[in-house]
């Protein structure tokens, strides 16, 4: 029997490498990780489940229990997965993505989050496309309308002042800045 364990902050390939070496360390067996997600192939002991929390704390994650604060988790993993790690711009937006692939209607999904995060997940999306923007202008590679066609704005202008209204800079102004003002994922939204 297989146990499905929902963690926090797990933003990154190196945040799913350090989760299953943490669980391996305790011996337990994974069967499958992606971000927010760990299944183990066997029932945990409350015990276990202890020292699993007690070792991803040490780690900066965060086990969940609570079945609402699960399905918060797997919206921001969708988006951090989406924005930052998927190479292919979607052209679908965001409120079926997530609905889709939580198999939830969007609303409730919605209200979930704000009532628990204290923003919108439109709020947060935002965030995290302007999180995407930061990075791409401190490494240099794409130009600005580069940029905005690749996480899907509708023109450099949309881009520029939605950045300007986020981080107070313009998108110009932050290039010559750089990495100072950058945060990391887990920190967005909080």
């Amino acid at each position: 029997m297989s146990t499905t364990l929902h963690i926090k902050n797990m933003v990154c390939n190196r945040c799913i490498k350090v989760v299953r070496e943490d669980a391996e360390q305790l011996g337990l067996e994974v069967e499958s990780l992606k971000l927010g997600e760990m299944v183990v192939k066997q029932e945990i002991s409350d015990e276990k489940k202890q020292q699993l929390k007690e070792v991803l704390q040490q780690d900066g994650f965060e086990l969940l229990d609570d079945r609402k604060a699960a399905l918060v988790e797997k919206i921001k993993n969708v988006v951090i997965r989406e924005i930052h790690h998927s190479d292919e711009r979607r052209h679908e937006n965001f409120s079926d993505l997530i609905a889709e692939e939580l198999h939830m209607d969007y609303n409730y999904l919605s209200n979930l989050f704000s009532s628990l995060e204290g923003i919108t997940i439109e709020k947060y999306i935002i965030m995290q496309r302007i999180e995407k923007v930061k990075e791409l202008l401190v490494y240099d590679e794409l130009n600005l309308s580069e940029i905005a066609w690749k996480l899907g704005y509708s023109s450099v202008h949309h881009l520029s002042s939605q950045f300007k209204k986020i981080t107070g800079l313009t998108p110009s102004h932050f290039k010559k800045i750089g990495e100072d003002k950058r945060k990391p994922l887990d920190g967005i939204g909080q």
